[in-house]
């Protein structure tokens, strides 16, 4: 059984492969959720200091969260590839692109358009995509081949 489940994992050594095919399955949960309520859609883009939101904000519609699903969505399809193809330099670009725009996104409505405000389920976003980004400059090298 645990052989079986192993044989699913990237096979790359090291740990951002799998962490990429981590971050994939749980936007993939995202998207799933975006689509079927506004729950969660609603506690992020929350501009009061009440979590959760006593009602879903205004700018909260059921097109948006599903239009957000569909790009977290394709976020995710980018992850998974990347999780996969890691030694690929066009595939591990697209995947750094794929968290800097969710990076900005997540920033920009919060401290621009001021759609949110700083709380856990902003926090999730932000950390992850940071510490990826991070990661993912910092081990280029040690995956990439040239």
């Amino acid at each position: 059984m645990a052989s079986a489940i192993t044989s699913l994992l990237p096979q790359t050594p090291g740990l951002l492969p799998k962490w990429l095919l981590f971050t994939a399955l749980i936007s993939v949960g995202n998207s799933i959720q975006a689509y079927t309520t506004l729950k969660f859609t609603s506690r992020v883009y929350n501009p009061t200091s009440i979590d959760p939101p006593p009602t879903v904000p205004k700018h909260v519609t059921a097109l948006s969260s599903r239009t957000f699903g569909t790009w977290t969505f394709l976020a995710a399809v980018i992850r998974l590839y990347a999780a996969y193809n890691i030694t690929n330099g066009a595939i591990y670009q697209l995947a750094i692109w794929a968290y800097v725009c969710a990076f900005v996104h997540f920033t920009s409505e919060w401290m621009v358009f001021k759609t949110t405000r700083w709380g856990m389920p902003l926090a999730g976003p932000v950390f992850i995509s940071t510490g990826t980004l991070i990661w993912m400059f910092t081990q280029w090298d040690a995956y990439v081949i040239a």
